[in-house]
């Protein structure tokens, strides 16, 4: 069955269906607005699959001869929508009216009817209707103005196209055409038809102008470049002879034309000139464009090239001048360029760019923009990844971000203090420039959190003369030892001075001698206000950061601290040989954790200090008391072997997520043709593919990595059918499902399996949840045992599994039936793609999301490595929990997972699992709990783990 052109769909929500008859009425005596109000509304109800055969001749008779432009206009589109041909394919008797109005419109004074009159040709498909036209067409390409010229050329393209009998001499006509004209417009136009209908005639004007292209207007140099590209893919040997033009290209005055030429550049020359071209003048573009989304799609084709491994190389000398791109004020621009700028840095231009990173922090200080922190945070995680990735340019990164640890913005303090973690590990030779820096940012840190982990690496890593130094200046940013004392005296002097101002104001008013002062009241008259009125106020104490941590109610700090401080003494009796002098550090060092612990227990603090800090507080005092060779190991020197495990193992997993990477990059299937350079053609190695038809690929298949044959294959289309009807049903009907990224066809096969013809059978539609159908499917007629496809959109607007289901109605001889389908059930999978985060914002975005839900484990596995490797694959979600913590078995389990939507939404989950170590034979329990920011995302994941939990039971 021929399938129906596809016009423009205009939206008519709430559209009542008239009578015929009052149509009619309106379109023969009404005036002028009237039947521009009915012509409307005769095209939407045509456009809903409403038919009125008998308008046809009313519109012919009353409406074709009115000059009026709207109705003009309107008429166009109604020609272009109306069935055109009887039920048996021939042309109606009336359109040959039609054409004979067209033919005027064709030769009328005004050009707006003449060009609009050539565009609505370009659409026609009737070649019958066409044929009397084209002598009127051939007399418009030597109209006076323009807008007419270019509409006839694009008529005449059309034309020869569909039915090039009808203008045999078309190339030839418009190459004569193209020579004299000096029109932007119609030479494009023109140009394009050439390039398309007869590339030798475009290659021979090309020619002849080619030093001339530089002062083409951009329209026509868009063409030229195309022209250009498919000429070098189909003939490499023509690469010569048009490369120069595509350079001159680069310095086009049109952005559009600059994108496009070092596109085109780079997949027709691998040379390194032409690679650096091409990134220079992308470069240009993302910096002088003003446009977000085009930034951030030209830095997608730099970030492309880079993953060519021959542009690579000569991309990595560009690195200072992406780092230009960084001016852009969008987080997401200044993310992907610093992504790119690590990939591509070396050791050359390291010190270049960590240079513009200094720069680029010492700018964010003072500035207060939303997404400030967000950038700062990103230029420490940068400079982060140089100082490890290059360590010679890690002492001079250190001081500028040590800065960073008295910033307000704890994120990248956090940030910070995980890559001085790492350093001070990893570098020894630089550990006391780090504690230098460390200790004299200590007292200007404003977050307990931050406090806490830098005391903690001062407490591992300090050494020698040190020790006193950081002892000092932990009791500077306590204040005064005992604490509870201190805060005693502080009170108790508050209310010593109260009750002498009490004494002194009683004593004075026993003398009658109250201070007082006059106030003048809004009367003018004088009033006298008294001391004793007035409210006392309350000033807060400004005590040191660790003091206030404490009272208000953070004793982990304290926890912290005395951890850190038996570590520093027991080092310091290690290093002094002198008994009193160890003693003295030992009960200065007691005296403070006792003091934490008091206080903690005084009431002072807004909270009582836990059981838990409690007793590690005690553990520490008890370790520096009696130092078992046992618990003296755990401070001493288990501690520091734990992170070096752990950034080990972190180590192995960025090595092992790189090797992956690089191992997908070059994978070759078993079948793959072997390239030999000298048997080849010159194409295979020395262009790239072909853009139009990776562009093709991907609009058929929907994604960037499947493949046309994949989506031909027949074993993909059947696993997405869906049966709609039974067998025994009158008709059986049978859906193909192609989801694409926002929208979904349902690809329906109708059979009629009755002896009689159906009439008017009507394929109905309804969603449920975030799904909206297009268009309402067209009525078909079905011959007995006939069949036919329809094809119906579904625009998809968010994550959540999403229902369509309806109805087929059909007419026979007798009356209407009506067969109900089935449901089809879109699954959420087909939106959710795996992603990573780090722990910190994958905890942050824990802590912000509101929508949780809670799925019980129902399964027969007795295995926990297998259920998550099945929870994983069920759900397209990634296991964030590395490998190593994940490995052993201990009859428990705990992992994060997480993954984002194609809209940019996201979805975390926590599995915690568990099974009886001595029952090799139970069963796995436990719970997931799922957190989103949308409702139906959670619910909908949650249905998901739920169904393939189902599945694996009923399969069991």
């Amino acid at each position: 069955m021929s399938q129906v052109p596809c016009y423009t769909i205009i939206n008519s929500p709430d559209l009542e269906v008239p009578n015929e008859m009052q149509l009619k009425q309106d379109l023969e005596k009404g005036d002028t607005n009237v039947k521009i109000e009915t012509l409307k509304k005769v095209i939407k109800l045509l456009l809903n699959g409403e038919r009125y055969p008998g308008l046809i001749m009313t519109i012919i008779r009353f409406v074709l001869p009115v000059q009026n432009h709207t109705i003009k206009k309107l008429l166009l589109i109604f020609w272009e929508i109306v069935p055109k041909t009887s039920s048996d394919g021939k042309l109606l008797q009336e359109m040959i009216l039609v054409c004979d109005a067209y033919r005027k419109d064709l030769q009328h004074p005004n050009e707006f009817l003449r060009g609009s009159t050539l565009r609505f040709l370009c659409k026609l498909k009737e070649p019958e209707l066409l044929e009397p036209l084209m002598p009127a067409i051939r007399a418009c390409l030597d109209h006076r103005h323009s807008y007419v010229r270019r509409n006839a050329v694009l008529a005449i393209f059309t034309i020869y196209k569909n039915f090039d009998w009808l203008v045999p001499d078309g190339p030839e006509l418009i190459a004569t055409f193209l020579d004299t004209q000096q029109d932007m417009s119609c030479k494009r136009n023109a140009f394009l038809m050439l390039l398309h209908a007869d590339q030798e005639r475009a290659l021979n004007y090309l020619a002849s102008c080619i030093d001339q292209v530089q002062s083409f207007g951009d329209i026509l140099q868009l063409v030229i470049v195309e022209l250009i590209y498919k000429v070098c893919h189909a003939n490499p040997a023509e690469r010569s002879r048009f490369i120069r033009c595509i350079y001159n290209l680069l310095n086009s005055s049109s952005n559009a034309v600059r994108y496009e030429a070092a596109g085109t550049l780079i997949t027709l020359s691998l040379a390194p000139t032409a690679i650096k071209a091409a990134a220079g003048c992308y470069i240009e573009l993302i910096v002088k464009e003003s446009d977000n989304n085009v930034k951030l799609i030209v830095l997608d084709r730099l970030i492309a090239m880079k993953e060519n491994e021959h542009m690579e190389k000569v991309m990595q000398d560009l690195v200072m001048d992406v780092l230009r791109v960084l001016a852009a004020p969008d987080i997401e621009v200044r993310r992907k360029t610093l992504a790119l700028a690590m990939d591509l840095v070396y050791s050359r231009n390291i010190n270049e760019m960590v240079q513009v990173l200094q720069k680029e922090v010492a700018k964010t200080h003072n500035v207060e923009h939303e997404d400030t922190g967000k950038y700062r945070q990103l230029l420490v995680r940068t400079l982060h990844t140089c100082s490890i990735k290059f360590p010679d340019v890690a002492g001079s990164v250190i001081p500028v971000l040590v800065e960073f640890l008295s910033d307000t913005n704890e994120l990248a303090a956090v940030d910070v203090l995980i890559f001085i973690r790492e350093a001070i590990q990893k570098f020894p030779a630089l550990r006391a420039l780090i504690i230098k820096h460390l200790i004299e940012a200590f007292p200007q840190i404003k977050s307990s959190k931050i406090h806490r982990a830098a005391v903690w690496i001062l407490g591992e890593y300090v050494e020698g003369a040190q020790i006193l130094e950081v002892i000092a200046a932990i009791q500077q940013t306590l204040g005064d030892i005992p604490m509870v004392d201190a805060e005693q005296r502080h009170l108790a002097g508050d209310q010593s001075e109260e009750q002498l101002q009490q004494q002194q104001q009683s004593g004075s008013d026993a003398n009658n001698t109250t201070n007082s002062s006059n106030k003048v009241t809004s009367d003018g008259t004088y009033a006298t206000q008294s001391a004793y009125s007035l409210a006392p106020v309350a000033k807060k104490e400004k005590r040191p950061p660790l003091r206030q941590y404490l009272m208000d109610g953070d004793f982990f700090i304290g926890a912290a601290l005395s951890a850190t401080l038996t570590k520093l003494a027991l080092r310091y009796a290690e290093l002094q040989p002198d008994a009193r002098t160890q003693n003295r550090v030992t009960t200065q060092v007691m005296l403070i954790m006792s003091s934490i612990l008091h206080l903690g227990k005084s009431g002072f603090p807004t909270k009582p200090i836990t059981y838990d800090d409690s007793d590690r507080i005690m553990i520490c005092l008890r370790t520096l008391s009696e130092r078992t060779p046992e618990a003296v190991a755990v401070f001493m020197h288990d501690c520091r072997d734990a992170l070096g495990k752990m950034l080990d193992a972190q180590h192995e997993e960025d090595q092992r997520m790189l090797k992956e990477k690089q191992r997908a990059t070059a994978k070759v299937q078993p079948d793959s043709p072997v390239c030999f350079a000298q048997l080849s053609n010159g194409r295979d190695n020395q262009l790239g593919e072909n853009v139009f038809e990776s562009s093709l690929n991907q609009a058929l298949a929907g994604t960037k990595n499947a493949q046309i044959s994949d989506v031909s294959s027949p074993n993909n289309k059947l696993n997405k059918v869906t049966q709609l009807t039974g067998f025994s049903d009158p008709v059986y009907a049978e859906a193909y499902v192609n989801v694409n990224q926002y929208d979904i066809v349902l690809d329906v096969l109708i059979v009629n399996q009755t002896n009689d013809t159906l009439q008017n059978c009507t394929l109905e539609l309804a969603t449920l949840g975030d799904l909206k159908l297009v268009e309402r499917p067209q009525p078909v007629v079905l011959a007995p045992h006939d069949f036919c496809n329809i094809k119906a959109n579904v625009k998809v607007s968010s994550t959540e599994n999403g229902i369509i289901f309806g109805n087929i109605v059909y007419d026979t001889a007798l009356n209407t039936n009506v067969v109900v389908l089935n449901t089809i059930h879109i699954d959420i999978m087909d939106y959710i793609i795996p992603a990573s985060c780090t722990d910190t914002e994958f905890r942050q975005m824990w802590q912000d999301f509101e929508w949780e839900n809670k799925v019980t484990v129902n399964t027969t596995f007795t295995d926990l490595h297998e259920y998550l490797k099945h929870l994983l694959k069920s759900t397209n979600m990634k296991c964030l929990t590395p490998e190593k913590a994940l490995s052993g078995q201990c009859g428990f389990m705990a992992a994060n997972m997480y993954a984002k939507s194609i809209f940019g939404e996201n979805a975390l989950a926590n599995l915690s699992i568990e099974k009886p170590v001595d029952d090799p034979d139970s069963k796995v329990t436990g719970h997931i709990r799922i957190r989103a920011k949308s409702q139906g995302m959670a619910l909908s994941l949650g249905d998901k783990i739920s169904s393939s939990q189902k599945q694996s039971v009923q399969a069991a």
